[in-house]
């Protein structure tokens, strides 16, 4: 997609719904105008401009305006209406914490729903509008790609999922390497390539075939350009590299890496942690305060000192740390060594319950804290075990890149509690790693709110 025809999609879109809602803003004021009182419009006004910075806020944090959402009027519709809710929900909360009794709730209902309405509204306008981008002959881009392979099948796929301004007009290939049927036409040979090309009106010329591949591709691409066709080339790494590589820039060298890893970026970092000291310091003021001394007493009565259990475990860059946990079990030697197993012995009756509620995982927030844990990441193992995991799993100390989490995707994916075969730890390690390589903030979110929804329900592996 044009980058710099997504951006202004993208600010058109918030710019619309910005409008709309600030329209009905003043529509529903005018109608309710007689029955406000003139010391009241400074309430009004701030109810407004909250109004305007929660949806801005929302929108951002939930990227409601991305280029991988507006692609989709199916994903940006769901995605609007999930912003929407929470919109309410934060002006609900805005509304009860700041008591403003002089608001009219009629003015708030009627505000709040002709909002939603607008919204929809915004959607159809912009359904109509995506089919005009990818009907404009002004804004189309009509593109050839040199050569049929796997890299050009891919580059067709990509055109077809993820491009708005972009036509595919078909394949230029050799007659002896075509060996089964294409979804898109085969033009002509690779030396019949400008004609083709300028008979299609074609701007672009992709080319999966490198100039080591065939030296005549040198030449293609300066006569090319002297037509003012812009010829790009689509290297195969898979010679070399038998997965997926991730690609950036430094200046204009590219730099190739096995992996996408967003948490590389110091921003994504900042906003990760930000989130773990908000979550950590409310948990840690508002629930342990007065958790500890519950559990500490029901902990004391049944099996004594010490209250917390610590373990050394494997942190982020293989650094050791040690997690803290309500103690669920009695004393015992084999405790940084072997894994709680179903009706485990050592398993106290206090431990029990703890366990299935998962509440003997608490004190984590306070590994949160001090920067030693995040709220989300892969589960943190004991030193041996990692010793032992990262020789049957190939990947497995990529997960230590990220700081451990209290809860992480394999969990909530089913993939926490004993591990009994080799099977299942490569799955959790998996998890870990698809979460490493596709990490936002938003992800953070949605996996901590499902945590919460499995404490509630009960996990058939908490034990």
């Amino acid at each position: 997609m044009n980058q710099q025809l997504e951006r202004y999609l993208q600010t058109v879109l918030l710019i619309l719904d910005l409008i709309i809602l600030n329209l009905f803003y003043i529509f529903c004021f005018a109608i309710f105008n007689k029955n406000i009182g003139l010391f009241s419009h400074n309430t009004y006004l701030l109810f407004w401009t909250i109004s305007n910075v929660l949806w801005i806020i929302l929108s951002f944090m939930m990227r409601t305006y991305s280029e991988k959402i507006i692609l989709s009027f199916e994903y940006f519709t769901k995605r609007t209406i999930l912003v929407y809710l929470l919109w309410i929900i934060s002006i609900m909360f805005y509304l009860f914490f700041s008591r403003q009794l002089e608001l009219s709730r009629l003015f708030i209902v009627a505000t709040i729903g002709s909002f939603g309405f607008g919204l929809l509204v915004n959607r159809f306008i912009y359904l109509g509008l995506n089919g005009y981008l990818k009907k404009s002959n002004y804004l189309i881009k009509k593109v050839l790609i040199l050569g049929y392979n796997e890299t050009a099948k891919k580059l067709a796929k990509y055109f077809e999922e993820d491009s708005l301004n972009t036509q595919l007009i078909g394949y230029i290939e050799n007659e002896e390497n075509i060996h089964e049927l294409s979804n898109y036409p085969i033009l002509a040979e690779i030396n019949d390539t400008l004609k083709v090309a300028k008979e299609s009106n074609v701007n672009e010329i992709f080319s999966t075939i490198t100039p080591e591949q065939n030296k005549d591709i040198y030449n293609l691409m300066y006569q090319s350009e002297k037509e003012c066709i812009r010829f790009k080339i689509v290297p195969n790494l898979s010679v070399f590299i038998t997965r997926e590589v991730h690609i950036e820039y430094f200046g204009q060298l590219p730099i190739l890496s096995l992996r996408s890893e967003p948490l590389d970026d110091v921003g994504n970092r900042i906003k990760k942690r930000v989130l773990d000291i908000m979550v950590s310091l409310f948990v840690v003021i508002f629930i342990l305060s007065w958790l500890v001394p519950i559990l500490g007493v029901l902990i004391f009565i049944e099996s004594g000192f010490p209250i917390f259990f610590k373990q050394l475990r494997t942190g982020k860059d293989k650094k050791p740390f040690y997690c803290l946990k309500f103690r669920s079990m009695k004393s015992n030697k084999d405790a940084h060594f072997k894994q709680a197993t179903q009706n485990d012995e050592r398993i106290t009756k206090i431990g029990k319950l703890i366990r299935k509620t998962s509440l003997d995982e608490f004190p984590q927030f306070i590994n949160v804290l001090r920067g030693e844990m995040s709220l989300v990441g892969p589960r943190p193992h004991m030193v041996k075990h990692t010793s032992d995991y990262s020789k049957l799993v190939d990947d497995y100390m990529v997960r230590q890149f990220i700081k451990p989490g209290i809860t992480g995707w394999a969990q909530i994916n089913g993939y926490r509690g004993e591990i009994t075969n080799p099977e299942q730890i490569e799955a959790r390690v998996n998890k870990d790693l698809w979460y490493l390589e596709n990490w936002t903030l938003w992800l953070d979110i949605q996996i901590l709110f499902l945590t919460l929804y499995q404490m509630f329900r009960g996990d058939k592996n908490a034990y």
